[in-house]
């Protein structure tokens, strides 16, 4: 957190988008959002929003301060709500709270209803002002960047999610890839999966490894991500674990072609699967078709093919690297590196990404970027 001082607006917002990163992943397809009642320089209420259909912060904060939120500061780290959606407006509430003043961190990124909760306080006599965190880590428009992005382009938001080693290869020669990256860049890639409603891979990685795709982290279970398997021909076995584990659902996306026999084959309470327009599978088409089916953000694993597929296309929001201190080899043709794309055949046709950050993960470098 960063150092403000104490007793200033930058301090009391800080700490309600502290609050707002506890529970960033368990909140969709809402934003994580934290709040503060502040009277006297006392915090005498405090909230998060849990979970979607629950009391949004506002509403937690205000019940905590009761009677004391009279004349008192609201902090919160997203412009208060100002429409009935499952819960009541919590403009409403805060002027009947009596709250004198509301700072706010990013204001609704839907351009519908951007500003409107600020100018319903403003009409109501509260003073508002719209403060933005200089912190990448904690600023609403980064906690919140895959409900903002879905919200505006109408498209999930993607994470590219990938262990190599310092030669850029994800596999040795003989097909071996486990343990690539260490215990705790492991954690922490578990860490994405409960924060993104879905996980996608290519058929070919639950052929060669039947992976369960689901969250296991450190202090518990976390939330599972709906598994997306991209299966132009429909090559997935029904003994995968995906199909067979009922520890999330499954999408399983094929191409038009699959006859509908085979498809009944596999239908059943927690597996769909997805028949697209054309004989091939189109990353564009297909993002589309998610967003309309509530899907606002995406963890893409892998392999190569699939990943390469997402950048080469460009649809792609950040890529997640973790780098293992150590060198592969092999013939190029079987110890895979990542990324592949042949139409690249001169050095100034190289893709160029922006780095945002690089932590240290024990001995692995962990590197996001954005394109």
């Amino acid at each position: 957190m960063n150092d403000y001082k104490p007793f200033t607006d930058e301090y009391y917002l800080n700490k309600a988008c502290w609050l707002a990163g506890m529970t960033k992943g368990q909140t969709n397809p809402n934003p994580s959002v934290g709040a503060l009642v502040v009277k006297d320089n006392q915090i005498v209420g405090m909230g998060t929003h849990l979970q979607a259909g629950g009391h949004h912060a506002e509403i937690y904060a205000l019940n905590m301060a009761a009677s004391r939120a009279q004349n008192a500061v609201l902090y919160v780290s997203l412009e208060p709500c100002s429409h009935q959606g499952k819960t009541p407006p919590c403009v409403h509430a805060i002027i009947v709270a009596g709250i004198k003043k509301v700072v706010v961190a990013t204001l609704d990124p839907n351009p519908l209803v951007s500003g409107k909760g600020l100018a319903i306080l403003q009409q109501a006599g509260i003073e508002t002002i719209l403060l933005p965190i200089p912190h990448e880590d904690i600023d609403g428009q980064v906690l919140n960047q895959s409900f903002n992005y879905h919200i505006v382009q109408q498209k999930p938001f993607v994470t590219l999610k990938v262990a190599i080693s310092l030669d850029g290869k994800i596999v040795g020669a003989d097909g071996n890839s486990k343990w690539l990256s260490n215990d705790e860049a492991r954690a922490d890639a578990h860490q994405y999966r409960h924060q993104h409603t879905a996980i996608l891979v290519g058929v070919e990685t639950i052929i060669k490894d039947n992976p369960s795709l689901t969250t296991r982290l450190p202090t518990g279970k976390g939330r599972n991500p709906i598994r997306l398997i991209l299966d132009t021909h429909l090559r997935t076995p029904l003994s995968s674990q995906v199909l067979t584990d009922s520890q999330a659902s499954t999408w399983i996306i094929v191409g038009k072609g699959v006859p509908a026999h085979k498809i009944s084959s596999y239908q059943s309470t927690l597996v769909t699967v997805m028949v697209m327009d054309t004989d091939n599978i189109e990353l564009d088409n297909l993002l589309v078709l998610l967003y309309k089916k509530g899907i606002d953000s995406i963890l893409v694993e892998g392999g190569a093919r699939v990943l390469s597929s997402f950048i080469k296309n460009k649809v792609y929001n950040q890529l997640v690297l973790y780098i293992s201190p150590c060198l592969i080899g092999g013939a190029i043709t079987k110890a895979l590196p990542f990324f592949q794309d042949e139409t690249i055949q001169k050095f100034d046709q190289r893709m160029l990404l922006r780095t945002r950050k690089i932590t240290r993960l024990q001995d692995n470098i962990k590197i996001t970027l954005t394109p």
